[in-house]
Order: C-alpha cells, then sequence, then structure tokens
C-alpha cells in the first residue's frame, strides 16, 4: 500500500501463480475548476498507472464521485476518465455523492494484471463483461430508469434497475440469486425514500428466489444520486457468471452485529468468493449497530466509527480475513463538518490505507457515519478456479 501527499494512494495484491489486482484512489484539491479537478486526477492517475506499471487494457472498474452531478455529468463524460476505448472498455460508475472536504470530483479504480488471456465486452452498454477462464466478470453501472420528464414511484424505479439486471443475467444464462454479487443502490432524499425502496427490493427478491431461509446479496444502500432530476434510485452491481460449489460463502458476526433480516432489510453483511489462491471479501455498507440490531453511541461520530470498523473486523475474521487485507475503504459521512475529526483518526489508524470520504446520508438519521470495502486474503484451494 501506498498514500502519497498529493490525493494518490493504491495497494495491490498478488500471489506467485496469480495475477495482480490494484485499487487506486485519488482526490483533488478543492479550490480548482471541475475541468482543472479532472485534469489533475487523469495526471495523477497516469503517474500511478506508471508507478504500478499497468497498461490501459488492466483497467477493470471505476467509480467517479461528483459534487453536483445534473451539472458535471455532461463535462465528466467528455473526459478521459469516462471514456471507454472501444478495443478495452472500462465499466464506468458516475455517482452524486460530494468529495470531502470539499472537492467536485474523486474517483475509485480498480486494474486486473492478468497473466492469462482475458477478454472484455460491453453487452448491452452499461454491463462490462470480463472473461477470463472459466469465469465472467460482469460490473453493472449507471442503472437508473432515466425518467427524464415526470417523476414515477419509488418502488417502481427499483423494479425497473433490477428488472435491468436481471434481463442482462438472463441473456448470459445467468440469475440474480445464483450469480449476482454485490450491489451499490443510492438513494436521493434516503431519509424519505429507503423504506420504499428496501420493501420493493424484498418483493423482487421474493420472487428471484432470494429469502430468509436462501441468501441475499452484499449491499449498500446510502444517499447519493444520478444526474437525471427525477431519478430516485441509481445502481451499480456485480454478478460473476460461472461460479462453481463451494466459491460463495456469507460473512457474519452474531456477537457483534445481528443479521439484517432481524429487522426486515434484505442484504448480507458481506459475501466471500473463494478462488484457488485467493478470496475476495465484499464489505456490505457497515455501521455502529450492536447484536440487538440497535444504533450504538447516538451522536458520537468518532465513536461510531470504531464501532463500525470493528464490525468490519469481525465480519472479515469470520471469513478468514484482517482488517489490514482491505484494499480501500469508502467511509460515508452524513455531516460533512465531521471531515476533520474522521480523517484525523483514519490517518493514524490506516495511514497507508487507500480511501476516499464522501458526504452520504445512511438510511436511519441516528447513524453518523458508514463505510465499506473490498478485502482480498491469500486462500488455498487449488479445486476451486482460478481468479
Amino acid at each position: 500500500m501506498a498514500r502519497l501527499d498529493n490525493g494518490l494512494a493504491f495497494s495491490s495484491f498478488s500471489r506467485p501463480s496469480g495475477d495482480a489486482e490494484h485499487t487506486i484512489t485519488i482526490e483533488a484539491p478543492g479550490d480548482l475548476s471541475l475541468q482543472r479537478q479532472l485534469d489533475l486526477i487523469a495526471q495523477r492517475y497516469a503517474e500511478a498507472m506508471q508507478a504500478l506499471r499497468l497498461s490501459p487494457e488492466t483497467a477493470i472498474f471505476r467509480r467517479l464521485y461528483l459534487s453536483d452531478a445534473a451539472n458535471q455529468a455532461a463535462l465528466v463524460r467528455d473526459s478521459s476518465l469516462f471514456q471507454e476505448p472501444l478495443d478495452s472498455p472500462v465499466a464506468v460508475s458516475l455517482v452524486q455523492q460530494a468529495p470531502l472536504p470539499g472537492g467536485k470530483v474523486s474517483m475509485l479504480a480498480y486494474h486486473l494484471d492478468s497473466r492469462t488471456p482475458l477478454t472484455k465486452r460491453c453487452d448491452p452498454p452499461g454491463h462490462l463483461i470480463v472473461e477470463k477462464g472459466s469465469l465472467g466478470h460482469l460490473w453493472s453501472t449507471r442503472l437508473c430508469a432515466t425518467n427524464i420528464d415526470r417523476p414515477s414511484p419509488a418502488a417502481d424505479q427499483t423494479r425497473e434497475v433490477f428488472g435491468k439486471l436481471i434481463d442482462v443475467l438472463a441473456d448470459n444464462g445467468a440469475a440474480l440469486a445464483e450469480n449476482c454479487v454485490r450491489t451499490w443502490i443510492y438513494v436521493k432524499d434516503v431519509d424519505v425514500f429507503y423504506q420504499e425502496i428496501n420493501d420493493a427490493r424484498s418483493a423482487l427478491f421474493e420472487q428471484h428466489g432470494l429469502t430468509r431461509d436462501t441468501h441475499y446479496l452484499a449491499s449498500t444502500g446510502i444517499e447519493g444520486a444520478c444526474a437525471h432530476r427525477y431519478d430516485v434510485v441509481l445502481m451499480d452491481a456485480y454478478s460473476i457468471l460461472g461460479l462453481q460449489p463451494g466459491q460463495v460463502s456469507y460473512l457474519s458476526a452474531q456477537d457483534r452485529l445481528c443479521a439484517t433480516k432481524d429487522y426486515n432489510v434484505t442484504f448480507e453483511r458481506g459475501t466471500r468468493i473463494a478462488y484457488a489462491d485467493r478470496a475476495h471479501h465484499f464489505i456490505s455498507g457497515t455501521a455502529s449497530i450492536d447484536p440487538a440490531g440497535q444504533v450504538v453511541h447516538k451522536g458520537d461520530v468518532q465513536r461510531q466509527l470504531e464501532r463500525a470498523l470493528g464490525n468490519v473486523e469481525a465480519l472479515l475474521r469470520s471469513g478468514d480475513a484482517r482488517l489490514e487485507d482491505m484494499t480501500h475503504l469508502i467511509v460515508y459521512l452524513r455531516d460533512p463538518s465531521d471531515h476533520p475529526l474522521i480523517e484525523a483518526y483514519l490517518a493514524e489508524r490506516f495511514p497507508e490505507m487507500p480511501r476516499l470520504m464522501v458526504r452520504g446520508a445512511v438510511c436511519r438519521p441516528e447513524w453518523l457515519v458508514e463505510v465499506e470495502g473490498i478485502a482480498i486474503a491469500p486462500h488455498d484451494a487449488p479445486a476451486l478456479p482460478h481468479f
């Protein structure tokens, strides 16, 4: 891991017999214009790729966090950070979650430096399939209802957004319950609409075989928006085509935090995907919650963060991973004025770990902070597919 003074940080994971995975985070100074911030991020991105000896073809996924998507999206789409080369497409996500402490744009990027051949194709646009060995990795981004002229119910938008993902999975011989691993659901005015969206998601899951008795998907449900005025729901998702028995398990830590179904919310705390030489741990949005499902440390953002990180650590432990295995952290703050305190705490505890902090209210107003991320840990199971 490395964190530099210019807003750039990156982490890498590799095994002697396998591929190298790289995560890059970049922040821009808030006193520059949007165009200058985009140019600066592109410059630092190029520097990071040079330092890591990565070609442009290794890029798999980028998420750009914007402070004002409705007014910024057009300029961002014209930038090199968004453009997808025809011969090597990239899954690019755009979400309105204002970077903290005050920038207009920040970026999370994921690269795969593969020793074995892989192919990338967009099928259809907005859905990138990376075919490698016996598996296909499907990155779906910018899924929304694209309501331009009039509002529609949040429940209808939820069904429409999931429907787009379900259709693409079906076209590739896959299904939501068997192949989708992780979703990111961004909700405009989450304090108002989250319950309606959760209820619609729960009903849809029931129809597609995701129940209290089977499993759910790792997920984050957080304040965020796309560039469309009337859209309430925006979603990104990650699915794996060709998953084999024994690859998927679910993370839990009942002594620290209850299962989400105990308070009628339908997502997994974390999902673990095992491969021959490594395991990916997808940590859902995690807050300061106790085994009874109650908010802990109301009104104290630092103690809430400490509790949330302790919960993440316990979840990772259940999957034979550690907090130090996190490739990055995304930290959501309800109140931007809490940034200096939280940044000082994270800088001391995780001085090199890539992290981004953005403005994002959590689904309960009492939660002041939420964290998420992905951990990669060594694993030895030769019978499983290679990543």
